[in-house]
C-alpha cells in the first residue's frame, strides 16, 4: 500500500551517527523518523559480519560520551571490541533510550527531492512509500558501498561467494574448504588472519600490499574496566586535544632531532604498544616529509621481514609504492605469521593477473585454482558511493551525483549549496571520515541539533549555504592536502578507486586540517548566527 507520512526531520541511516542524532531531536521533542535499509540497527557493526571484524580504536574511546550512566553501565569486554561485541553495545544504546521505536528498517530510499513550493523533502522508498520531511538529515556511512572487482565471470562462480560487507548472518562453513581471498586492504587482513587456521587451503590475491602493524588486543579485566570507568572524563578530554580524535597524538619532535639510539628505541615502543599509535603517535613530520617517512617504512619493513619466515614472500608484504602511513594502516594480529602456514598461499597480481573467474575457481595469466569459495574483499566506493546510489535532487531538477560527479563540495562538510534544508552528517569534507567517527559524529550531530533548534527558535523554514562560503571552505580543504604526505597516494582517501568508474584522480574528499581545527570551524559558525549560510 502506499503510505505517506509527514515529520519534521528524516535522518537516512541507523548507525553509529543517525542512532545519536535520533536521541538528541527526541531530546528536543521533534517529530523524527530514522530509514535504515538493514534489518536492523548498527550500520557498519550490523553489515560487516565477517571474520576478526573488530574495532582498532580503544573500545572505550569509540564509546558514545553523552551519557554518564550509559558510560558506567557498559562494560567492554577487550580493549578493541569485536563486531558482535559492538553490534550489542549499539542495540543496548538503542533499548536503553527507547530509540527503536522511531526507527523504520528495511527502508532502503530510492530518491529525495526537494519541492520548492512547499519547502519539504518527498522521499520515495524502495517498496513504494512515501515520507516527507522540513529537514533531510543523512546518516548514510563512509564506507557503505562495497565494490566489487571489474573482473570478467565473477557470476560464474558456482560455489559460494560474497563481498566481506555482504557476509551471511548464518554460519559460513570454512573448515576444510578451498578458499580464494581476494584484496589486502583493512578488511581483508582481519579476515585473511582470523581463517587462515580454519579452512583447508587459502589462496590470497594481492594487488597491493598494504604496510600493517599489531593491534595488540587483550581482554579486559573487572579491575581494569574500574579504572576505565573512572577515567572517562580524561579519555575523552584526550581524544578532543588529538587531530584525530584518537588517544594517540603526534610526537612534536622531529626524526632529526633525535639521535639513533633514541629513534629505534621510540620505533621499538610504539611498534608494541596497542592501537594507533604506531601510525598517529610517531614524530610530527614522519607523515608529512618523504625522508622523515622512508625512514620510518625501512623500519617497519624490517619489522615484516622478521616475521615472515620466506624471505622472497616477506618482500612481496612490503609496499613498494608508497610509504607507512600514507594509506588507512590496517592493524592485525598475527597476519604476517598467517603466511608461515603451509596451507596458505599468496598470488602476486603483478605478475600473474586474474583473468576471470570460472565456475569453479579464478585463473589467473599462470593457473586455475579451484575454490569451494571465494571472499571479495575488494573495499567500497568510499564517502561519496551511498550518496550516489540515492537520487537526491535539488529544487531545479539539480542532482546531487551530478554535482559531485568530479569530487564533492560543501559547507564544513555538513550542507551543499542547491540542495535546502539538507545536512550530511557523516558526509564527505567533514571531519568525521579522517579522524575517530563517533568523537567526529558527536561534534557534527550536537552541532546539527543546535542548528535545528536555531531554526526552530527563529521561525526559519528554508536554509541553504552560499556559494561563496562553500567555495572558502573548498580552498580551506584544499590547503589541508599540500600538507601530508597520504595526498601523494592513490587511496580511498583521495578518492581513489580503480572499480569506480571517473574515479581515477585525486577527490578531496576528507578533511585534514584536523578534528580541532574542524571543531573550532564550526564552533565560529555558529557564533556568528551561521554566517555562510542563507535563511528564509
Amino acid at each position: 500500500m502506499q503510505e505517506s507520512k509527514r515529520y519534521e526531520v528524516v535522518v537516512v541511516g541507523a548507525g553509529v551517527c543517525g542512532i545519536y542524532q535520533l536521541y538528541r531531536l527526541l531530546e528536543q521533542g521533534i517529530n523524527v523518523t530514522v530509514l535504515e535499509a538493514g534489518a536492523d540497527l548498527g550500520g557498519t557493526w550490523y553489515w560487516n559480519r565477517y571474520p576478526g571484524a573488530r574495532f582498532d580504536s580503544e573500545s572505550y574511546s569509540y564509546a558514545y560520551s553523552f551519557s554518564d550512566e550509559l558510560l558506567q553501565e557498559w562494560d567492554w569486554s577487550e580493549h578493541f571490541a569485536s563486531q558482535p561485541e559492538t553490534l550489542r553495545y549499539l542495540n543496548y544504546v538503542a533499548d536503553k533510550f527507547d530509540l527503536r521505536e522511531h526507527m523504520q528498517f528495511d527502508c532502503r530510499v530510492n530518491s529525495a527531492v526537494f519541492d520548492e513550493s512547499e519547502c519539504i523533502w518527498k522521499v520515495i522508498l524502495e517498496d513504494g512509500r512515501s515520507l516527507t520531511s522540513n529537514i533531510l538529515l543523512t546518516a548514510i556511512g563512509m564506507l557503505s558501498t562495497p565494490t566489487l572487482p571489474n573482473i570478467e565471470g565473477i557470476s560464474a562462480f558456482q560455489g559460494e561467494s560474497f563481498h566481506t560487507y555482504h557476509w551471511p548472518k548464518e554460519p559460513v562453513e570454512l573448515q576444510g574448504k578451498r578458499v580464494g581471498v581476494i584484496g589486502t586492504g583493512a578488511t581483508g587482513v582481519q579476515v585473511i588472519a582470523d581463517i587462515a587456521d580454519k579452512v583447508g587451503s587459502l589462496t590470497v590475491f594481492q594487488r597491493r600490499p598494504n604496510w600493517c602493524a599489531p593491534l595488540k588486543n587483550g581482554p579486559i579485566d573487572a579491575a581494569t574496566m574500574v579504572e576505565i570507568k573512572a577515567s572517562y572524563d580524561e579519555i575523552f578530554e584526550k581524544c578532543r586535544t588529538t587531530p584525530g580524535g584518537f588517544l594517540h597524538g603526534p610526537d612534536p619532535r622531529h626524526v632529526e632531532e633525535v639521535t639513533e639510539e633514541e629513534r629505534k628505541e621510540f620505533w621499538e615502543e610504539l611498534y608494541n604498544s596497542p592501537g594507533f599509535g604506531v601510525w598517529l603517535g610517531n614524530y610530527r613530520n614522519v607523515l608529512m616529509e618523504d625522508a622523515a617517512n622512508a625512514q620510518y617504512s625501512a623500519f617497519i619493513a624490517d619489522k615484516i621481514r622478521s616475521r615472515v619466515l620466506d624471505p622472497q614472500l616477506a618482500e612481496k608484504l612490503i609496499p613498494k609504492d608508497h610509504g607507512f602511513g600514507t594509506r588507512r594502516v590496517p592493524l592485525e594480529t598475527n597476519y604476517y605469521e598467517a603466511y608461515n602456514r603451509s596451507n596458505i598461499r599468496l598470488v602476486d597480481l603483478n605478475e600473474t593477473p586474474i583473468e576471470r573467474v570460472t565456475e569453479n575457481g579464478v585463473r589467473t595469466t599462470s593457473e586455475h585454482h579451484e575454490f569451494d569459495l571465494i571472499i571479495y574483499a575488494t573495499g567500497f566506493d568510499a564517502i561519496t558511493g551511498a550518496f550516489d546510489k540515492i537520487n537526491i535532487e535539488g529544487p531545479r531538477g539539480n542532482k546531487l551525483r551530478d554535482k559531485w560527479q568530479e569530487g564533492p563540495v560543501t559547507f564544513l562538510g555538513l550542507q551543499t549549496h542547491g540542495f535546502p534544508n539538507m545536512m550530511t552528517l557523516a558526509g564527505p569534507q567533514g571531519a568525521s571520515v579522517s579522524s575517530n567517527f563517533p568523537r567526529a559524529i558527536e561534534d557534527a550531530v550536537d552541532w546539527a541539533t543546535a542548528f535545528i533548534s536555531y531554526l526552530r527558535e527563529h521561525q526559519y523554514q528554508r536554509f541553504e549555504p552560499e556559494e561563496a562560503a562553500e567555495a572558502d571552505w573548498l580552498e580551506h580543504v584544499k590547503a589541508g592536502y599540500d600538507m601530508m604526505l597520504l595526498t601523494k597516494t592513490k587511496s580511498w582517501f583521495t578518492g581513489y578507486n580503480s572499480n569506480v568508474e571517473g574515479h581515477d584522480k585525486l577527490r578531496y574528499q576528507i578533511y585534514l586540517g584536523g578534528a580541532l581545527q574542524y571543531r573550532e570551524r564550526l564552533r565560529e559558525v555558529a557564533e556568528n548566527d551561521y554566517t555562510g549560510i542563507s535563511f528564509s
